[in-house]
């Protein structure tokens, strides 16, 4: 049985940090891509940071160089650092894992397994 249970979000006032975490179960981390999503007033999840089993990111330029995405195989755990935290990236934190291993991706079509979501709320 796959889970992915997301931890780590909260309130913090624009300039701050949090590091969100997401602990898979069922599943190993290292034959999928992992990749986390937000949703804010949308009603789609976006893709903003992917990782895939050679360790390579990509990451939407809405966070790039603010966000980094890691993983634990050991442990399988995802990881996002989240720095310089701005009032638009209040949203629903969700992360996700993909069967496409190789695949780079930020849409949430080619992703099969989904967290509940933590929520992270930024403040001006």
């Amino acid at each position: 049985q796959v889970q992915l249970v997301e931890s780590g979000g909260g309130s913090v006032q624009s300039g701050g940090a949090l590091k969100l975490s997401c602990a898979g179960s069922g599943f190993r981390f290292g034959d999928f891509s992992m990749a986390w999503f937000r949703q804010g007033s949308v009603n789609y999840r976006e893709g903003i940071a992917v990782i895939i089993r050679d360790g390579t990111e990509s990451y939407d330029n809405s966070v790039k160089g603010r966000f980094t995405i890691s993983r634990d195989t050991a442990t399988n755990t995802l990881y996002l650092e989240m720095n310089g935290l701005k009032p638009e990236d209040t949203a629903m934190y969700y992360c996700a894992a993909g069967k496409k291993w190789w695949k780079l991706t930020f849409s949430e079509f080619e992703y099969d397994y989904w967290g509940q979501g933590t929520q992270v709320t930024v403040s001006s």
